[in-house]
């Protein structure tokens, strides 16, 4: 592992070593799949991973008004891997989607006519790709593993390829970048990697999100405990025990937050085939965005037979949501 500018540089095998074993505490249910359309592979000299990445954040930064670069990684022409934004940060890739995402931007211009994705390349985004898919359980299907095409610009509703989107990840991007050409050419590449069923949560964790700005993890249930991570306000941290006012939010290891600054929520998918979401709890408020069939949301309250599914005004009827265990 290289490290310069703030970023790490990984080879495939040092990436999928690291994600397997890196603790990450806020939630992630969706993997979005990126090209950066420019820079291109003109601009990649073989040696130039950093000082690319740095242009990105640059740009993302000063001409976008973002905190930071807007995706976690970067995976270049030569398969390295170049970390971006924090873990535990949503991206800022696809409006109107970034919640519980991670981002993957892909260095070069996949549209038809454009770059030929070179075949190391290739590989490590199939194979990155499966490691978050096992990391975070994730299954390599279209409502979990998604294109930037798919959502619309303006409103972030999910279309699937129609109205104003972008080509992103390209036309040409594993055959092609409509739902159609992911099910055929990308996911059984992916699933083949993954190589079995991604791993499953125990069947008693909870889930709860962040009230606080941010929030201390630490490696006993105590304020004397060790400082490991802060997670920001907002984040949905997985629950496996309490014990004395504190909860811990992972399986294998003793990270541990304080219960007053966690409220609980419920994990829910959607059953309907379009599910509308509004700006209040009844049909009388406007239409803001649409959830897909399957799509996981989180419960953060209700009012009568409404939820409300965003830490924003965005509410949708209870009767077309699974609440899952």
């Amino acid at each position: 592992m290289q490290q310069k500018f703030g970023f790490s540089l990984y080879t495939l095998a040092e990436f999928e070593q690291w994600i397997a074993k890196t603790p990450v505490f806020r939630s992630v249910l969706y993997v979005q799949q990126h090209h950066t359309w420019s820079p291109q592979y003109v601009h990649f000299n073989g040696r130039n991973h950093f000082e690319l990445q740095r242009g990105m954040q640059n740009h993302h930064r000063n001409n976008n008004g973002w905190k930071d670069i807007g995706q976690h990684f970067t995976i270049f022409p030569d398969g390295m891997i170049a970390s971006g934004r924090s873990l535990e940060s949503s991206p800022a890739c696809i409006y109107g989607f970034n919640a519980h995402a991670i981002c993957l931007e892909h260095l070069g211009n996949f549209d038809v006519g454009g770059d030929t994705m070179h075949p190391e390349q290739r590989n490590a985004i199939i194979r990155v790709t499966a490691a978050l898919c096992k990391r975070f359980n994730i299954p390599p299907i279209a409502n979990r593993v998604v294109y930037h095409h798919w959502f619309d610009l303006r409103t972030g509703a999910r279309t699937g390829g129609s109205g104003a989107t972008k080509s992103c990840p390209g036309t040409a991007f594993f055959g092609g970048n409509k739902v159609v050409d992911a099910e055929k050419h990308f996911f059984p590449l992916v699933k083949a990697a993954v190589a079995g069923e991604p791993i499953a949560l125990p069947s008693k964790v909870q889930y709860g999100y962040v009230t606080s700005w941010r929030l201390n993890v630490r490696n006993q249930p105590s304020a004397s405990g060790q400082t490991l991570q802060v997670t920001p306000h907002g984040s949905v941290l997985r629950i496996y025990e309490e014990k004395n006012g504190w909860y811990r939010i992972s399986a294998a290891h003793q990270e541990w937050v304080s219960a007053r600054f966690v409220q609980n929520v419920q994990r829910a998918t959607v059953n309907a085939d379009a599910l509308n979401v509004r700006s209040g709890p009844s049909t009388d408020f406007n239409k803001v965005a649409a959830l897909k069939k399957g799509e996981e949301v989180f419960i953060y309250e209700e009012n009568g037979a409404w939820a409300k599914v965003s830490l924003e005004a965005r509410w949708v009827s209870k009767r077309y949501l699974d609440i899952r265990p």
